[in-house]
């Protein structure tokens, strides 16, 4: 009886780690690059940091409303706080004042 035997090629030992390198590198690149991967991240990290100061700014600037609103409320009216915003409101001065536009 006669047996056929096949030489395995070195080609054939090499397919399988190569697609799995291919399909490896695809998802490596993605992770990178892709919307969920480090390059997002960080710019997300960037914008955070930006609304986070526009925050404290805008926290600030409620804050000394909240100041200006309870020197004005009943019980604590200051006469220099409610005769300046009079002045402002009606653009009035006296005639013996004197008037420094900025």
């Amino acid at each position: 009886m006669l047996t056929i035997q096949k030489r395995k090629s070195y080609l054939g030992r090499l397919v399988v780690p190569a697609l799995t390198s291919a399909v490896l590198a695809y998802f490596a690149t993605h992770a990178e690059t892709g919307q969920y991967g480090s390059e997002a991240k960080a710019a997300l990290q960037r914008q955070l940091a930006e609304r986070k100061a526009e925050f404290a700014e805008l926290t600030a600037r409620r804050d000394a409303l909240e100041h200006r609103v309870r020197a004005m409320k009943d019980g604590t009216l200051e006469k220099d706080m409610i005769d300046e915003n009079a002045r402002r409101a009606l653009n009035v001065a006296r005639e013996d004042e004197i008037v420094i536009l900025r």
